[in-house]
């Protein structure tokens, strides 16, 4: 351990003052926009009781944020490439710290619903546009350590949520927890102030500015179709790895073992401190093995913990599985902004991880949804979680294996 943490500050201290801010501003961008999303999966029980709804009907709101996702990752990506990683990222912060307080008003659960959709075409911006600004800025040396770190903005986003939760949740209820949820705006001022733009990407735009014939998005689609096709299969099995684990795992946790608030919010924080440690080591894992057999490992052992995680009758065991469950899962996540960004052109940086991210997102929308229903058929969630893992680890091992090995890649080349 303590030569694990010489290597995390040597990466960090070889950073200068400029990669630091950009670096910090991505990771926080990421983590408040997941905070954002996971208030609601923690509320879900108490939007129901709140609107006397079905939870299965609530779940329709985690559906639509996932569904819009894609628009967002366009609209939000081609600004970035258009007009630069650094002020697209600023607006689209605002515009998801608005909506998400919009949410706390919401007078009926038609309304939230719709207000949900809207979130989730804000939410689906930030990855994309913040991984670009990100990794453009750091150093080629240490890429697999600084994504891991950058991905688990998502885990530490779930974790602010459920400490939000655990603090909060009895005192202001779901509704102030949307209130609490529109801080991300701060960030914007921030931005403003610390960070600079990609350095590749201006390089790019003085290298457009001479250049008449440069390719439309639609033609560079078309050149590098595959690799966008391939892109998408992968973030399909990723992000039902990610939500088909995580976003039901509290509802599972009070409904199918009558856990209380409180205790359900603890073992929240408990399994993301778990993703947090594993998206950091195998991330570090994937500068050393590659990124292929980095996320193939981590996918392949989740199997083995799926009694733990899902079918355990006792809290330790549930706990323990709970923890090494999202281990695993952000620890294949953990190589996911290097690997998509090695992969993706240079022109397009911004736009094709983000969007191929939330096409993944769009295709398993659903998946809570249908999650929800099948535990309502089967009288319970555990058996629900059991398949999900084992389903999708197997894709996405399959999916990893076919594609190119990026370590190392030169983005600014391409």
């Amino acid at each position: 351990m303590p030569s694990f943490l010489a290597q995390w500050f040597q990466h960090f201290s070889a950073l200068n003052s400029r990669q630091r801010h950009a670096f910090l501003a991505c990771l926080l961008g990421w983590s408040l926009d997941a905070f954002d999303y996971f208030i609601l999966v923690m509320c879900v029980s108490a939007i129901a009781r709140d609107f006397q709804a079905a939870v299965p009907a609530v779940t329709q709101a985690l559906f639509l944020t996932l569904a819009f996702r894609p628009v967002g990752a366009l609209l939000f990506g081609a600004m970035a490439d258009r007009f630069g990683r650094r002020p697209t990222l600023m607006i689209n912060i605002g515009c998801f710290s608005i909506l998400e307080l919009a949410c706390a008003f919401a007078p009926s659960l038609h309304v939230l619903l719709i207000l949900r959709a809207l979130f989730g075409i804000a939410m689906g911006g930030e990855w994309g546009v913040g991984a670009a600004l990100a990794l453009e800025s750091l150093p080629k040396e240490g890429r697999g350590f600084f994504s891991g770190l950058l991905q688990e903005g998502y885990a530490l986003g779930y974790l602010l949520a459920a400490l939000t939760y655990l603090a909060l949740f009895t005192h202001i209820g779901w509704r102030g927890m949307f209130v609490v949820g529109a801080a991300p705006a701060v960030l914007v001022a921030y931005i403003g102030l610390k960070v600079e733009e990609s350095p590749v990407w201006v390089e790019h735009r003085a290298s457009r500015a001479t250049d008449e014939n440069r390719p439309s998005f639609g033609q560079n689609l078309r050149r590098y179709g595959l690799t966008f096709l391939f892109l998408i299969l992968l973030m399909t099995g990723f992000n039902s790895f990610s939500h088909g684990t995580q976003d039901l795992y509290p509802t599972f946790l009070q409904h199918d073992h009558g856990l209380s608030p409180r205790l359900t919010g603890t073992i929240a924080v408990i399994y993301n401190i778990g993703a947090i440690l594993g998206g950091l080591s195998f991330g570090g894992l994937s500068e050393r093995f590659g990124r292929k057999p980095a996320i193939i490992g981590a996918a392949l052992l989740s199997i083995p913990i799926i009694p733990l995680f899902a079918l355990a009758h006792s809290l330790p065991l549930l706990v323990a599985g709970a923890f090494l469950m999202q281990f695993m899962v952000q620890g294949a996540w953990g190589v996911v902004p290097a690997y998509l960004s090695e992969l993706s052109p240079k022109p397009v940086r911004a736009t094709f991880p983000g969007l191929a991210y939330q096409l993944g997102n769009l295709i398993t929308s659903r998946n809570s949804v249908l999650q929800a229903e099948a535990a309502v058929h089967l009288k319970g969630y555990g058996k629900v979680l059991a398949f999900t893992v084992l389903v999708v680890a197997a894709y996405l091992v399959l999916v990893t294996s076919l594609g190119r090995e990026s370590k190392g890649a030169d983005l600014a080349a391409g």
